[in-house]
């Protein structure tokens, strides 16, 4: 849905954007258009991923990511010239262990001796939550950076301070549990630094600095999905954004000219004499093979306009991205932060 490039921005005042959505949608797609979005406009920007696809790698085709944050792009630049940078931060569970050791245990060496000793992975994978724990408090810990400048110390470069972190964060299925665990950490830890650390995540989680928002496709199970999704969110009190709908086919025709073809109001002999005036041969089978590709498109486009009016009853910002023909590479990520922004997500 498209709007005046001049609207106000949506989301002003979120730090935290957290993108989910049914596997098949284009939820890493999404989220990567919307960090080149949000970068569109002088800001800095951090992408995390959390599911260990080297995902983002793919798409900006860059090496694979390490347990650092690299730069990958910038955005394009604003009507001022300014433009903002995209880094990228792989996050896997072990490493980001080490790092909490060293940082609230003042482990250092001793965490790394853990490592080789097995002890991190037999607690990532005994404890399952363990591992949602470690990857969402890397992502608190970017968000929450104090305001640094980049210059040199002793030490090397400080961490660069974001204007904005974008998580492509686990499917619409698992996204309550995920964001939620700190809570539930929170209750079993009644004291200490685990319990503070998860009630300052959670404190960030439900707060109007973050956004989970959530991406489709126009039918019935991932619209579904998204409802429900959306529910669970709500029941948890953490904040739902706007839906994204990806992949939007064409609407080259109005709702009439799709009303007469699905009723079969199309005149056979007067789709033969157009083809004829463009000098096409023509003959009773490759009309009536058009005809049955147009209803066979009319269909669908009815289909997904009442899959499209279930998603603006959610009473939720709502966005569109159409499918874009030859893949996803950077020029496609341009156009598609573009038309984020266009509509005022960004």
């Amino acid at each position: 849905m498209s709007a005046h490039p001049d609207r106000p921005v949506d989301w002003p005042q979120v730090r935290l954007h957290v993108v989910t959505g049914k596997g098949g949608t284009g939820k890493s797609t999404v989220a990567a258009a919307l960090a080149l979005a949000l970068a569109s406009s002088g800001r800095n920007v951090l992408l995390c991923e959390v599911e260990g696809r080297q995902g983002i790698a793919r798409m900006f085709d860059v090496d694979p990511l390490p347990y650092e944050e690299r730069r990958i792009a910038k955005g394009a630049p604003d009507a001022t010239g300014r433009a903002g940078q995209v880094n990228a931060l792989h996050i896997d569970p072990e490493s980001a262990l080490l790092e909490y050791l060293a940082m609230y245990y003042k482990l250092g060496r001793a965490g790394k001796a853990l490592d080789r000793f097995g002890v991190i992975d037999f607690a990532t994978t005994v404890a399952p939550g363990v591992r949602d724990v470690l990857l969402t408090g890397k992502v608190y810990e970017a968000v929450q950076r104090p305001a640094r400048s980049e210059r040199k110390s002793g030490r090397g470069r400080d961490p660069v301070r974001y204007d904005a972190v974008v998580l492509d964060a686990p499917p619409t299925g698992r996204i309550g549990q995920f964001l939620g665990v700190n809570s539930e950490l929170a209750g079993l830890a009644k004291v200490g630094p685990v319990k503070n650390q998860a009630d300052n995540i959670m404190e960030l989680l439900r707060s109007p600095r973050t956004a989970v928002h959530l991406v489709t496709i126009l039918e019935e199970m991932p619209v579904q999905e998204t409802s429900d999704g959306i529910a669970e969110l709500r029941a948890a009190g953490l904040p739902v954004g706007g839906v994204v709908v990806n992949l939007v086919r064409p609407q080259a025709l109005g709702a009439g000219a799709l009303a007469r073809v699905r009723e079969g109001g199309v005149d056979p002999t007067a789709i033969a004499s157009e083809l004829t005036r463009a000098m096409v041969d023509v003959d009773a089978g490759l009309v009536g093979s058009l005809l049955d590709e147009a209803r066979d498109h009319a269909v669908r486009r009815q289909l997904e306009d009442e899959q499209r009016a279930l998603v603006a009853a959610e009473g939720v910002p709502t966005y569109e991205l159409p499918r874009i023909a030859g893949g996803i590479d950077h020029g496609a990520l341009l156009e598609m932060a573009h038309l984020l922004r266009e509509q005022g997500m960004a």
